[in-house]
């Protein structure tokens, strides 16, 4: 399970620690895409597949679901871990999440998310007002 929170920096070649902790679940190799919101999405292999057989599976008639596809599948690379526990993260994705240096790695159960860190505080106030989240936690049977 991909869960936690841990802040890093990315260095000058656009390279990223990924913690240990993500590192087993994630495996030997994964894919980086654009998440939803302004950050990206590591997803271990098995879980990338899973997820691209359901966009595979949307119609194309269906213009919001031939969208949702461009926007996950032409941003989406395939990463390996390097002998010191890093990825490159190729420039236009770093581009998209606005990532600069500081960044959070956010574990979602069965996917991380890169946060700039700036951004990711911004996000944070969200939490701060526990009744906003009355309706998920309703609907979880919480």
């Amino acid at each position: 399970m991909l869960m936690g929170e841990y802040n890093h920096s990315i260095d000058a070649k656009g390279r990223l620690i990924i913690p240990v902790r993500f590192r087993d679940v994630l495996g030997e190799k994964f894919v980086v895409t654009r998440g939803m919101g302004s950050c990206l999405s590591i997803y271990p292999m098995s879980d990338w597949e899973k997820m691209t057989e359901k966009v595979a599976s949307l119609p194309m008639t269906d213009k919001k679901g031939r969208d949702f596809k461009r926007y996950i599948v032409s941003a989406a690379t395939e990463c390996e871990l390097d002998k010191m526990g890093r990825i490159l993260l190729p420039q236009p994705l770093r581009s998209f999440a606005e990532l600069t240096k500081d960044v959070v790695l956010v574990g979602q159960i069965d996917f991380i998310e890169i946060w700039d860190k700036a951004k990711w505080e911004e996000v944070q106030k969200t939490f701060e007002d526990p009744d906003k989240l009355d309706e998920v936690w309703e609907g979880l049977g919480i």
